[in-house]
């Protein structure tokens, strides 16, 4: 991997992780330093980051962006049109064994809840494949970008939830209910049951997130200690909010 994907993949986990938050300045030669990589893919990187919108890049050096609470409404807004529509076409279009595999992991959702922490990980591993199981099935290739594109900046708003654990509770049955539909090849209940599971996200990012904008973080992150770079995890194609 080029040294400029592993820098790009890394500060774009730590943004979406929350690792850097709103305001962070992300200077070329400290980020530089800090991943173990030169000058030039950093600056490929955060010209990267600029074009997901995920930093401003515009004055001198790049801040991660904020989120505010209209970002979130307009957030849900186009992702209510986009996954409702591809949960309908996955009812319509999908083969019922992928699905049928996520209902059994779905079904284990509420013992990995009840694990706290460490279950957190396999249970949103669970709802990236069964995004992922959906962007498959709906089998529209244009559709599927624009699903990417809004994903990306879900997986900013996801970590408001990951310590609410009824909401995360209540989110393992509206999936199962949305796996349910497309099992029965009944579009219309595949799209309401995405409705609702959307405005209950909606619902508790809102009251979870801070009034106005996320607080900004401090302007230099604590540095690891060891470069992050060449270790740098991936990140799911399609995590959604809780």
């Amino acid at each position: 991997m080029r040294a400029g994907d592993r820098a790009y993949r890394t500060l774009r986990t730590e943004i979406l992780d929350g690792v850097l938050g709103p305001g962070t300045v992300l200077q070329e030669v400290e980020q530089s330093t800090r991943l173990g990589v030169s000058r030039t893919p950093v600056r490929e990187a955060l010209r990267q980051l600029a074009a997901d919108g995920l930093v401003d890049a515009s004055g001198r050096g790049a801040v991660v962006t904020a989120v505010s609470r209209d970002d979130i409404v307009s957030l849900y807004e186009l992702r209510e049109a986009l996954e409702a529509k591809a949960a309908a076409l996955a009812a319509q279009r999908g083969e019922a064994v992928p699905f049928l595999l996520i209902r059994d992991r779905l079904l284990g959702a509420p013992r990995l809840l009840a694990q706290g922490e460490p279950g957190l990980a396999p249970y949103f591993a669970i709802v990236d494949d069964l995004d992922d199981a959906i962007e498959e099935a709906a089998a529209n290739p244009f559709l599927a970008t624009a699903l990417r594109s809004v994903q990306l900046h879900s997986a900013r708003i996801r970590r408001l939830s990951r310590h609410n654990p009824e909401r995360l509770r209540a989110a393992a049955g509206e999936h199962l209910l949305i796996v349910e539909a497309i099992l029965a090849r009944d579009a219309e209940l595949a799209s309401h049951a995405t409705h609702v599971h959307l405005h209950m996200s909606l619902t508790n990012a809102l009251a979870t997130a801070p009034a106005g904008a996320e607080p900004a973080a401090p302007s230099t992150p604590a540095a690891p200690s060891t470069p992050a770079a060449s270790a740098a995890p991936d990140v799911p194609r399609g995590p959604r909010v809780a």
